[in-house]
C-alpha cells in the first residue's frame, strides 16, 4: 500500500524536506542551475517518488554565481545544519547512510562538495552531468562584457573553471559508488568525461548508465491535458506526449531505486 506523504516543503534554513516514515536512507539533492532555486516546485514529482520509496529528502535550493566552490561548501553547510537538526528532533537514526543526488548542475556541485570535503556522502547519483564553462552557460554574456567594457578582452569564467573541476575530481574524488546517467536526447550533457575519471578511480562500483529522455526528463512535470468536447488529434498529440514524458521519469525511478536498494 501506498502511504500519502505531505509535499516538500522549505524548512528554516531554507531547504525542502520530507520525511517518510522509518526512512532507510537520506538523500542530498541538487539541481541544475536557475532550476535549483525552486526543487519544490521542479522536482516534486522525482523527489516525492524518493521518499515514497522510504528515503528522507532534503533538497538544497541555490541562486548560481561564478564562485561554484563557494556555492558548494555553503550547500554542504546548510545541508549538514538541517540534518542536525532532523536527527535531533528524532525524524531519523544518525547513522542513516547519506547519497547524493544532483541533476545537470547540481552534478558539478555534488563534484566539488565531495572533492573539496569527501567522505560524506556513501553514493552520489548523477543526471545529465554539465560542466559547461560561463561564456556557454550564460546567455549573451559576451554581448554584456562588451557593453561594459568594449576595449578590453575580459576573461570570465567560473570558479573551479570546468578543467579545474575534473582536476579536482581526478585528486580528491573519494566517493567509490556512483551512478552517472546520460540521456539519449541530450545535447547538454558532459557525463563522458567525468565518466572516464570516476570509472578509473572506482572501475569495480561505478556504474554508468543511458536512458531514454532528455536534459529535463528529471522534472517530470505535471501535464494537465486536458481533451475538448471531442477528441480531436490535437488531443491524441497531447496525450502521447504526456505519456512518453512520464514513461521516461518512470524508467528514470525505476533506475534510481534499484541502485539505491544495494546499500
Amino acid at each position: 500500500m501506498v502511504v500519502k506523504l505531505p509535499l516538500l516543503r522549505l524548512d528554516h534554513r531554507g531547504n525542502a524536506v520530507l520525511i517518510p516514515p522509518h526512512p532507510h536512507g537520506l538523500i542530498h539533492f541538487l539541481g541544475g542551475a536557475f532550476l535549483g532555486m525552486a526543487p519544490q516546485v521542479v522536482y516534486q514529482r522525482l523527489l516525492e517518488y524518493l521518499a515514497q520509496q522510504g528515503y528522507a529528502i532534503i533538497a538544497t535550493p541555490f541562486v548560481n554565481t561564478f564562485d561554484h566552490a563557494d556555492i558548494a561548501r555553503s550547500l554542504g553547510q546548510r545541508f549538514h545544519r538541517t540534518r542536525l537538526y532532523l536527527e535531533q528532533q528524532g525524524k531519523f537514526d544518525r547513522d542513516l547512510p547519506i547519497f547524493g543526488l544532483g541533476h545537470s548542475m547540481g552534478c558539478k556541485l555534488l563534484v566539488l562538495l565531495e572533492s573539496l570535503d569527501p567522505g560524506r556522502h556513501q553514493g552520489n547519483i548523477f543526471l545529465a552531468f554539465n560542466n559547461y564553462p560561463a561564456r556557454r552557460s550564460i546567455p549573451f554574456l559576451d554581448q554584456v562584457l562588451t557593453q561594459v567594457s568594449p576595449e578590453l578582452d575580459m576573461t570570465v569564467e567560473f570558479s573551479p573553471s570546468p578543467e579545474a573541476t575534473l582536476d579536482l575530481a581526478q585528486q580528491h574524488y573519494a566517493t567509490p559508488h556512483s551512478l552517472l546517467i546520460q540521456f539519449q536526447r541530450d545535447d547538454l550533457d558532459e557525463s563522458r568525461a567525468i565518466g572516464a575519471i570516476l570509472q578509473q578511480r572506482f572501475p569495480q562500483t561505478f556504474r554508468f548508465r543511458v536512458l531514454s529522455g532528455n536534459h529535463l526528463t528529471p522534472l517530470g512535470q505535471s501535464l494537465d491535458w486536458e481533451p475538448g468536447s471531442s477528441f480531436s488529434p490535437l488531443d491524441a498529440v497531447g496525450q502521447w506526449f504526456r505519456q512518453e514524458v512520464y514513461q521516461d521519469l518512470d524508467q528514470l525511478q525505476g533506475e534510481l531505486n534499484q541502485w539505491l536498494q544495494q546499500f
